[in-house]
């Protein structure tokens, strides 16, 4: 007897346990404290649920942006980027007030660099994520997230720059030179500051003499010249230069 009793409390406990609360009644302070205790649980499918719930229920009330907020975290955290960056740009939009906007705009931004692929493919989300990071940077300059910001803003970069410059490559390969050049033209000045912009002007240069374009090689050189001046490149294009000049 004692052994069934103790099998039916273990059960009550379980179902209770693994059941939810009915959330009608409770005020919205209670109904937000509800759905954190969810989200810091870990089971973010139920608290997007009631986070929900909170929204519709007690639209204008001072939990709403903390509900709007950790609706968008909480499609974060299971990885559903396009829905969190929706929920952290309409906190963004529609309560600009709110003490979240700041940590909203840098997740807007982060939910669109998770979405970024590799550099072969479209660069849409890429492109995206640079321009909220940036809007992060410009508007909030002193917040403390604006140094990992900027380090992502280097790294999507340096991805677009590479998708650049490999287009750059496969011109070249296949003798279509003057797009080669406007491709390497393109990485060299539009990201002048990731890791491909050296490489690619110095290719642009010697597609530029070989195409008898000197005038135009000799301009680059000069830049190449100024902008990185301790480049391995640069003792060889010194000579290049001095070259163009005796032969003008």
């Amino acid at each position: 007897m004692l052994k069934k009793i103790i099998i039916i409390i273990t059960l009550v406990t379980l179902v209770n346990c693994s059941g939810t609360i009915d959330t009608s009644n409770l005020t919205p302070e209670k109904h937000l404290e509800y759905a954190m205790s969810l989200y810091n649980d870990g089971d973010y499918e139920e608290a997007v649920r009631e986070f929900q719930s909170i929204i519709l229920q007690f639209a204008g009330n001072t939990v709403n942006d903390d509900a709007q907020y950790y609706l968008g975290m909480s499609y974060f955290k299971q990885e559903q980027y396009l829905l969190a960056a929706y929920e952290f740009s309409k906190l963004i939009r529609d309560i600009p007030a709110s003490k979240f906007v700041p940590d909203a705009q840098f997740m807007l931004a982060d939910s669109y660099y998770e979405l970024s692929p590799p550099y072969p493919l479209d660069q849409k989300y890429t492109k995206k994520a640079i321009d909220e990071f940036q809007a992060y940077i410009d508007f909030f300059p002193t917040n403390v997230k604006v140094q990992d910001a900027e380090k992502k803003i280097k790294e999507l970069n340096n991805k677009l720059a590479e998708k650049e410059f490999n287009a750059a490559r496969i011109y070249k390969r296949m003798e279509y030179y003057n797009a080669a050049i406007k491709f390497y033209g393109r990485v060299a000045d539009t990201y002048h500051d990731t890791k491909y912009a050296p490489l690619a002007l110095y290719n642009k240069i010697n597609l530029l003499i070989y195409k008898k374009r000197n005038k135009e090689a000799l301009r680059d050189i000069a830049e190449f010249l100024g902008r990185y001046p301790d480049n391995e490149k640069a003792e060889e294009l010194k000579n290049q230069l001095k070259q163009l000049a005796e032969a003008k």
